[in-house]
């Protein structure tokens, strides 16, 4: 048996991995505040129901560190200032088990390549865009780590302005502090519109709401103009933009497809797509069960 385990600041979940590849139904828990790895010990646990387990793939909210083996989410408060051995605890709990890991950007983009819109496209981009802003690439038809496991982390370009909002990496002017769903709430509060979440900021933009047009529009415009970059960057003909703030429509999408065609212009650009991704919240899960389906590994 092998299993997929995806580990988030909000939730976790874990599902067995089907023979296709894919995992099955999983069991879903929200993140404690505290033991958390215990609680993903436990879900293990459930989801092997007592059958002897084989591989485990992990996707995990970063920062990562593939050779020490350790996760540092930075919304997982005890893990985050040393980091967790995610890897060597669960080699522990199922010992001989083939264990993998990759950040939830990496994972996400992994299932698009695999099952979702970059099928059939051995190198691409992939955008997560929704409380904060992750990604991962795949080159060649294999993911790129990176010397710790974070490469292709899109969140923390700096697009805009240098020395704009204050983002958690500790820089200014990341991608993320312009086009997150949280960070494009807070601009457009700032500038009086008076809605309270992300949801509803799209909403207003479909209505023609000024402020929310605005911010959206600010919002596309910084994540085309990062894809385009990033595009040029490593060669890629296809971006996958996933993640709940990803879903605003058309207020968010014509300004990034507009960025996109503005900057992307060099010859061997041409043809750059961006498209929607196709496989949802549980991308990053589908993820998890590539790493241990891989034929290469």
């Amino acid at each position: 048996m092998r299993l997929a385990l995806d580990i988030g600041g909000t939730k976790l979940a874990a599902a067995v991995i089907e023979p296709d590849g894919r995992p099955a139904e999983p069991i879903r828990v929200p993140t404690p505040p505290s033991d958390v790895w215990a609680a993903c010990r436990d879900l293990l646990t459930e989801v092997a129901a007592g059958q002897p387990v084989d591989a485990v793939g992990i996707s995990s909210a970063g920062p990562v560190d593939l050779p020490a083996g350790s996760v540092a989410p930075i919304n997982i408060p005890e893990w985050a200032a040393d980091g967790f051995p995610i890897v060597a605890a669960i080699e522990n709990h199922v010992p001989g088990a083939r264990v993998r890991l990759a950040g939830d950007g990496v994972c996400a983009v992994l299932a698009e390549h695999r099952f979702g819109a970059a099928r059939g496209e051995p190198n691409c981009i992939g955008m997560v865009v929704s409380t904060g802003i992750g990604g991962g690439i795949i080159l060649n038809g294999r993911p790129v780590t990176g010397r710790t496991g974070n490469a292709g982390h899109l969140g923390h370009v700096v697009v805009v302005d240098p020395d704009g909002d204050p983002c958690t990496c500790g820089g200014r002017g990341c991608v993320e502090t312009v086009a997150s769903g949280p960070h494009s709430v807070r601009w457009a509060q700032a500038h009086g519109w008076t809605g309270a979440d992300g949801k509803q900021l799209a909403e207003d933009a479909r209505t023609g709401h000024p402020v929310a047009l605005a911010a959206l529009e600010r919002a596309g415009r910084a994540v085309g103009s990062v894809l385009a970059s990033v595009a040029a960057t490593v060669d890629a003909p296809l971006a996958v933009v996933g993640g709940g703030f990803s879903l605003s429509g058309a207020p968010l999408w014509d300004p990034l497809l507009a960025a996109v065609a503005e900057h992307a212009g060099l010859s061997f650009l041409h043809g750059f797509r961006v498209v929607p991704a196709e496989l949802g919240s549980g991308s990053s899960l589908i993820g998890a069960a590539c790493l241990v389906d891989d034929p290469t590994d």
